[in-house]
């Protein structure tokens, strides 16, 4: 009894363990935009970790997308008057105080010398932040930092909506005035914290027409919902995901329901055995033997009928 108790027991256990390893492989949830943040103005504020705001006055608010002429140094410069002596933004914006695939210095970049690399970010074409080799398409753009800052995560994205997550990509890795609101600026960066980093941005404010535009071409569309669909804590999800699915080995989902199924038969047999078992012991077996003399007389009756059907 204890060997067949023990084989069910075990045999369960492992079914438990695969459960538990598939609930560990789960994805955080998906949800539209619109069952996500409800109005453009929590997208703004909430995607990006607080990177940006929803600004109604645009005259203070920065352009995220625009053609010709790059309008933000002077939005920088309206921005900085506005604010006290103490809250200023002193800063030069021909250095990129951003780092992380940032260049040091802005630098030109002539759209005649490279015009295939600015195919994607092209309103930095000439005054940029961005290496040139982190910009040459917007695939270039979402694998940048891994599969799990990819923003289709949760299923494709109509070209519409895509659309602004590359132009916030380019934004973020093209746009001078962006290193303006660096989380950590330089003079009270320590390299020696680790919540201090040098690439995150905090409060820039960004037209409010933008965002709006932007949430109405992705409401109905899918994102991770995880921390109120936070996009940086959505990657630390996705990336325990995608470790705990091992990478290129990661099993299939086919693969995973047949063990499931052989699991579920496993502990069937196993339980049947042990439920045989216990009739047993009891004295009222399921299958009840042949009585030993029944079966004598019937095995000599069949011989005495084939011996009177010889000839």
């Amino acid at each position: 009894m204890y060997t067949i108790k023990s084989k069910t027991l075990f045999v369960g256990a492992i079914c438990l363990l695969l459960a538990a390893t598939v609930s560990a492989q789960d994805e955080p949830e998906c949800k539209t935009f619109k069952e996500i943040y409800g109005t453009a103005k929590i997208m703004a504020e909430e995607m990006w970790n607080g990177a940006f705001t929803y600004e109604t006055n645009e005259a203070l608010a920065f352009d995220m997308w625009f053609v010709g002429a790059n309008p933000n140094d002077a939005k920088a410069a309206v921005v900085n008057n506005s604010l006290s002596a103490g809250d200023k933004y002193m800063y030069d914006t021909n250095i990129c105080h951003l780092n992380y695939f940032h260049k040091e210095n802005v630098e030109i970049e002539l759209p005649e010398h490279e015009p295939e690399t600015f195919r994607e970010c092209l309103p930095w074409a000439e005054r940029a932040c961005c290496a040139s080799d982190t910009v040459e398409t917007a695939d270039k753009l979402k694998e940048g930092y891994g599969e799990e800052f990819h923003w289709d995560r949760c299923g494709p994205l109509s070209r519409a909506c895509e659309a602004f997550f590359v132009q916030e990509a380019c934004f973020y890795e093209c746009e001078p005035t962006a290193g303006l609101y660096r989380k950590y600026q330089k003079h009270e960066f320590d390299p020696n914290n680790p919540d201090h980093n040098e690439w995150q941005m905090y409060g820039m404010p960004i037209k409010a027409s933008y965002w709006d535009a932007w949430f109405a071409a992705c409401a109905n569309e899918k994102f991770c919902a995880h921390d109120g669909g936070d996009f940086f804590s959505c990657a630390a999800k996705y990336e325990l995901a995608d470790a705990a699915d091992g990478g290129s080995s990661k099993l299939g989902a086919g693969a995973i329901a047949g063990i499931a199924v052989a699991c579920v038969f496993g502990v069937a047999a196993s339980a049947f055995a042990l439920f045989m078992y216990r009739r047993e012991r009891a004295g009222e077996p399921v299958f009840q033997p042949l009585n030993r003399d029944q079966a004598r007389t019937g095995a000599a009756g069949q011989e005495t009928q084939y011996s009177a059907e010889q000839p």
